[in-house]
């Protein structure tokens, strides 16, 4: 029997939906909801649970299912590890359909994160609209199937819009692009971000709408603007013809009455190297305002300046209402990875508490970088995470942990979180957490919740391009499109270091050829798919990896820049290749695998920003191991995002001990905890349904957890 819709409409005005990621069009993750509350949080229990049967992930790397669903008339909607799209009873678990992208598809199979999904709805016209590598896919919302009036029969390229090859010199179908975190709807607009490459085969980030129900392109923001266009002074002359990226990959919000829609972007190609982008690089690492119906630009603010540190602005803002000065302001807040809350005037970009542009270290500099000489810092609030490395900070866990820790920290530069990047290695804060993906929660009093990771991370640079050296074809797409993520060879990894990706040295003794080859083509958890590299490319880059490939002889050169471009058509500037790279996405651990810093490791916070003061900072998460040896909660890594309710109670889970938890909203206390299945490495829900609030969390694990899985929990008063 067909699915009917009609019989999951609500029936009772009491009930409460969840209709959009981040619970409504301002991402508050706030929900009027008492049911649930202080006095009874001790007694939820789970009630159901939604096995997707996909816990697909064995070897328990990546984050497997990040997705925070929405409820609309009954009906929960999410993905599934294998991004397929489902629909199940919001009150009973009970599956309903489920879309499988891949299953007589043009589409070759391919992983990433999905962290959510959209609804749109228009009379009976009721649609799901969600994103698979770089296509965009309309489902009606009744039945799961393709609405093919949409695109081309049911789908949108996603690389439309994003620039033509007599503009950029290069067709960016043939490169990389895909959209991790949901769009967000206004009238009959898809207004979407997208997640790219962060090396040099990076692709613009702009910011495009699109007819929900046509599929067609309705406007384009160029986050790396075109000769004459504003900002385009802000970089060197023809970067947009090489260098990509300026996106926003973590998600955007939406203020309905003023017609406005508000994102955050990330950093620009290629991380940790700009020698080929001087300047400030707007509209990267930008807050910006834009009107929703046209894409114009209302107003933006840059919260770093040419970024060498890959920090994206990484969570969706906040529209948040306080007080300030004695009146009512209708505000946007926006948390950041080192830690920043910026809040600002909707209307007109002002910050609500003063900004100052401090001066930063600009040396020691690879050749031809010119660091930005200063960096803008909020007044208020005080930074929830980790700013300045000193060696009173440095773990004490154990005296073999604080000497491993000790030496390191004595033979790399430390100091300035904006030191610029070198090859003799430096330890930082900021590369991530601070704010992650999950970002915040705010409430009707203009309270701001935020989870927040204290993590170090060791950053060396290596020269790829070497006088008398020339890179052969395999090594070329190593550095852009792998070296962002993966180190090398052993030499790459500092004794005292954990990569958050796995080294590819010796991957031969670990994977066939075959094996590679697949997980390049089609990606796996975090790591995207490559499907754009031909199978010639590929085989280049196996023989560069595995070390079949045949040497080529030398080439001298005098010029290091003019090296970059030996193996490149003449004119030809795309993908770019730098002559420095990263050493990989290396956290900074002890001996045995602790952070090499003090405590707390974690936290999560509640900052009243009507004053920009703190309410309450507490650990968040645990390693039992360590509690079962006296230690305090030290907190975790988290990754995921809180949800608050009127009920007083901000519920999360997203730590490595995989527990989900409910803490008092006024005081930070840990009111109720439950250990999930596996770690719920994603942000929560709830809503009201037949009289009963559920609280729903993805139980995905494998990011940083010893479990992974593949299925949903609900939790409900008995």
């Amino acid at each position: 029997m067909a699915f009917q819709f009609e019989e999951y409409a609500f029936q009772n005005e009491d009930d409460v939906e969840w209709r959009a990621y981040g619970g409504d069009a301002g991402g508050t993750r706030y929900a009027p909801m008492t049911q649930i509350n202080k006095e009874n949080v001790g007694q939820l229990k789970p009630v159901w649970s939604y096995d997707t049967g996909e816990n697909n992930d064995p070897e328990k790397k990546g984050a497997s299912l990040p997705c925070q669903p929405i409820m609309v008339g009954g009906v929960l909607y999410g993905t599934t590890p294998k991004l397929k799209l489902f629909a199940t009873e919001a009150d009973t678990g009970k599956e309903l359909w489920k879309f499988d992208p891949f299953e007589n598809s043009f589409q070759n199979p391919t992983s990433h994160p999905i962290r959510g999904v959209v609804y749109w709805e228009r009379g009976e016209d009721k649609r799901i609209l969600y994103s698979v590598g770089p296509w965009l896919y309309a489902i009606d919302a009744r039945t799961g199937t393709m609405i093919k009036s949409f695109g081309q029969n049911g789908v949108v390229d996603l690389h439309e819009g994003l620039g033509d090859s007599a503009t950029l010199g290069y067709d960016v179908q043939d490169y990389s692009m895909k959209a991790t975190t949901p769009g967000v709807i206004y009238n009959d607009l898809l207004i979407m971000g997208s997640a790219l490459s962060e090396g040099g085969d990076a692709i613009p980030g702009h910011i495009r709408a699109f007819n929900v129900r046509t599929g067609q392109l309705a406007w384009v923001f160029r986050t790396i603007p075109l000769p004459g266009e504003y900002g385009y002074e802000t970089w060197s002359k023809n970067a947009y013809k090489k260098l990509g990226a300026a996106n926003c990959w973590a998600g955007m919000v939406v203020d309905e009455k003023r017609g406005m829609v508000f994102l955050g972007t990330g950093s620009p190609s290629v991380d940790f190297y700009g020698a080929e982008r001087i300047g400030t690089n707007l509209f990267a690492n930008c807050v910006i305002a834009l009107n929703a119906k046209t894409g114009e630009r209302v107003w933006h603010f840059q919260t770093v300046h040419h970024d060498l540190w890959d920090r994206d602005i990484p969570c969706p803002p906040n529209l948040i209402t306080v007080t300030h000065q004695g009146r009512k302001v209708e505000a946007v807040a926006q948390a950041t990875k080192d830690g920043y809350v910026f809040i600002f005037d909707r209307d007109t970009g002002a910050p609500l508490f003063p900004v100052q542009e401090v001066p930063v270290p600009t040396s020691p500099a690879l050749p031809g970088e010119q660091p930005w000489p200063t960096q803008p810092m909020p007044s208020k609030p005080k930074p929830f995470a980790n700013q300045v490395l000193t060696k009173d900070a440095l773990t004490r866990r154990t005296p073999e942990a604080y000497a491993f820790t000790l030496d390191r920290f004595e033979n790399s530069l430390t100091g300035s979180k904006y030191m610029p990047p070198s090859t003799q290695g430096t330890l930082y804060y900021g590369f991530a957490g601070g704010a992650e993906w999950g970002g915040a929660a705010v409430d009707p009093n203009g309270i701001f919740y935020i989870n927040s990771s204290n993590m170090l991370w060791w950053l060396q640079m290596r020269q790829v391009n070497q006088q008398n050296m020339v890179q052969s074809e395999g090594e070329k797409l190593f550095n852009t499109s792998c070296s962002g993520c993966h180190a090398l060879t052993a030499k790459d990894k500092s004794p005292a270091t954990a990569q958050s990706y796995p080294s590819l040295e010796n991957i031969g003794s670990r994977l066939t050829r075959q094996q590679i080859n697949e997980l390049i083509r089609t990606g796996r958890n975090r790591m995207p798919s490559f499907q754009h590299l031909s199978a010639n490319e590929r085989d280049s880059l196996l023989d560069f990896l595995l070390k079949t490939e045949r040497k080529e002889q030398p080439t001298p050169s005098d010029d290091i820049h003019q090296v970059t471009r030996v193996h490149t058509p003449e004119g030809k500037l795309f993908p770019y290749s730098p002559p420095y790279v990263n050493n990989g996405n290396v956290q900074f651990l002890d001996p045995d695998g602790y952070p090499a810093i003090k405590a707390p490791w974690g936290t999560l916070n509640a900052i009243d920003m009507n004053t920009g003061e703190y309410l309450w900072q507490v650990p968040l998460g645990e390693y039992p191991e360590l509690t079962k040896q006296g230690a305090k909660p030290t907190g975790s890594a988290n990754i995921g995002g809180p949800l608050v309710t009127a009920g007083g109670l901000v519920f999360i889970a997203a730590t490595s001990d995989e527990k989900i938890r409910a803490f008092d909203r006024k005081t930070g206390q840990i009111l109720w905890e439950y250990t999930l299945p596996a770690g719920g490495f994603a942000t929560p829900i709830t809503y009201k349904i037949k009289g009963v609030q559920f609280v729903v969390i993805a139980a995905g694990g494998s990011r940083f957890g010893k479990k992974s899985g593949g299925q949903y929990m609900a939790f409900a008063l008995p």
